[in-house]
């Protein structure tokens, strides 16, 4: 069992500290239950600013739970840690079904990509009850998967503005659904490691060439799990690119923090 960000103690730092893949920024974090249509009740944690509303709302979905993805897993946590303060972004972070964490286990069993529907519309729903908008599905892996056959046809379409995908294999989602993508005309920002044991940047060029609103990005030396701090900011900087209107522009996340700061211990990915 890891420490919840919730029973942390943070502390004023002296000066400017630099931003560790331990550290945790202060986030109203609260823990928080999802229902899916089919009766089951995910557990996940949603992590806001401190103060005003969130100018976007990250939805992520994790890498494999049979391969040891969940909600914790290290660009997730990272975000959840981090972006509420560094960017104004909300993270709403879950274990799909089967899948559990130190925040506990959600019910059901693995639907390999088929049932997880629910999941995803599921934590959706949710972000519309509480009113929230400018929500973007942020999908890694497995989590990708789900992204692309789901996130562009109803309910989900309404719903959500957009998609960023870390290390898609294209395994379970196939042609009809980039062709519904395509279709939806959502904006779709598809980040490749280059040595990606799956799928790597020339490939995905022309495998999500039949979404022309795609922006393909191929990350230089990054592999599949984006393993060590400099691929873990490179993402949440793209990520944070591809979901705030910043009129084009690219600002790299602020590597140190001068405020309250925690540490955590990290779980395995």
């Amino acid at each position: 069992m890891t420490t919840s960000p919730h029973d942390l103690e943070f502390s004023a730092t002296d000066g400017s500290q630099p931003i560790r893949a331990s550290s945790v920024l202060p986030a109203n974090r609260e823990n928080v239950e999802l229902r899916t249509a089919d009766g089951l009740t995910l557990v996940g944690e949603y992590a806001e600013p401190l103060t005003g509303s969130p100018d976007a709302v990250l939805l992520t979905l994790h890498p494999l739970p049979t391969h040891g993805g969940f909600m914790d897993s290290h660009v997730f946590r990272k975000a959840s840690y981090r972006l509420p303060a560094l960017a104004n972004i909300a993270v709403l972070r879950f274990n799909t079904r089967g899948t559990c964490s130190p925040r506990g286990c959600s019910e059901g069993k693995f639907g390999d990509g088929v049932t997880e529907q629910h999941d995803l519309e599921a934590a959706l729903a949710w972000c519309v009850e509480r009113g929230l908008d400018n929500i973007w599905l942020v999908g890694w892996s497995f989590g990708t998967e789900l992204c692309l056959k789901y996130g562009a046809v109803e309910p989900a379409a309404s719903a959500a503005q957009g998609a960023v995908l870390l290390s898609p294999p294209l395994h379970r989602a196939g042609e009809k659904d980039l062709v519904a993508w395509a279709a939806s005309g959502k904006p779709l920002t598809v980040l490749v490691p280059e040595f990606d044991d799956y799928l790597q940047p020339e490939e995905a060029v022309q495998r999500f060439s039949a979404v022309p609103q795609a922006r393909v990005i191929g990350v230089d030396s990054a592999k599949h799990l984006w393993v060590g701090e400099k691929y873990a900011r490179r993402a949440l900087n793209e990520i944070t690119d591809a979901v705030l209107d910043n009129g084009g522009a690219s600002t790299p996340l602020p590597e140190s923090w001068n405020g309250q700061l925690a540490e955590a211990p990290a779980p395995k990915v």
